[in-house]
């Protein structure tokens, strides 16, 4: 039976093991019936990973870019106005102008600590909500029906009742913000507890781990990519609500910035901070997602195509 022989480098041999070696690879070009070495499964699928990794960033560079293009010829060959859309040009000049006075950086600041606080108050009563009734069913019986009563209650609805129990100042925006959090964190991290594979648990009882032990060691575990996912979300819900909080008579922040533009009938200013809000969430999602990567190494990752 022949048996394959794979190639490798003559580099660092004897001359006597080469020549061998060469002889052999004579034998097996003069012999029709000798294999043919064929490319490694790992060899293609390095290959298939640096395609597959080119083209993602082609496309997450390139679509943008075309669109910034099809924008700017749309506004240059006048078929929208420049008053109802100016050009990027107008929109990079004007970030330009925001930067130079300083005040884009320091709303930017303010922002972002106006989001991270409603995001650190709201998905922590999301988190302990969802693990409070996924761990005990009595915690179900007292946290689920209330929440999913809540939930279907826009948070934008709850603005004038928030002004009136917080005022108009940093309350207000906070608990807009807290409102719209709580509610992805505390569906995801339920889920996640809740489906957690019950043979996992029937061999816990059979070793003989404890409530505690099967709760730390199995279902936190277990739930914690549905977790992640509700942090990723949460996340990116704050920065929607922020936008809605600082329409609340703010005094400073990008919604400060984008209610005097209004007020001066400056669109470039009010596309050059809706362009901020976008850029903060991107920024946001990027960093969820290198959370998830340092805090699920384990987990395999499948692609289609």
């Amino acid at each position: 039976m022949n048996v394959p022989r794979f190639p490798s480098a003559t580099l660092g041999l004897d001359p006597g093991t080469a020549s061998r070696r060469n002889d052999d690879e004579a034998a097996r070009a003069a012999d029709p019936r000798a294999l043919i070495d064929l490319p490694t499964r790992e060899a293609r699928r390095g290959s298939a990973r640096q395609w597959s990794l080119l083209r993602s960033r082609a496309l997450r560079v390139g679509v943008p870019l075309a669109l910034i293009v099809l924008w700017q010829l749309a506004s240059s060959l006048h078929v929208v106005a420049p008053e109802t859309l100016p050009p990027p040009t107008v929109i990079i000049d004007a970030l330009k102008e925001l930067i130079a006075d300083g005040e884009l950086q320091s709303a930017i600041g303010v922002s972002l600590v106006r989001a991270a606080t409603g995001l650190a108050i709201g998905g922590g009563i999301g988190l302990f909500a969802g693990l409070f009734a996924g761990l005990w069913r009595v915690g179900e019986e007292i946290v689920d029906a209330p929440l999913q009563m809540l939930r279907t209650i826009p948070f934008i609805a709850l603005i004038p009742l928030f002004i009136t129990w917080f005022g108009i100042g940093e309350g207000a925006k906070v608990a807009v913000i807290l409102a719209a959090t709580i509610f992805p964190m505390y569906l995801n991290t339920y889920a996640g507890v809740r489906g957690v594979d019950p043979k996992l648990l029937e061999a816990a009882h059979v070793f003989g781990l404890s409530s505690r032990q099967i709760a730390l060691r199995i279902i936190l575990p277990t739930a914690l990519p549905s977790i992640l996912v509700g942090v990723r979300y949460s996340s990116a819900v704050a920065l929607l609500a922020l936008v809605v909080a600082e329409q609340i008579n703010a005094q400073n922040g990008i919604g400060y910035i984008l209610v005097n533009a209004n007020q001066n009938q400056r669109a470039d200013i009010i596309i050059a901070g809706i362009l901020v809000y976008a850029a903060l969430g991107i920024a946001t999602d990027l960093i969820m997602r290198a959370l998830e990567h340092v805090a699920l190494p384990w987990r395999p990752r499948f692609e289609l195509a």
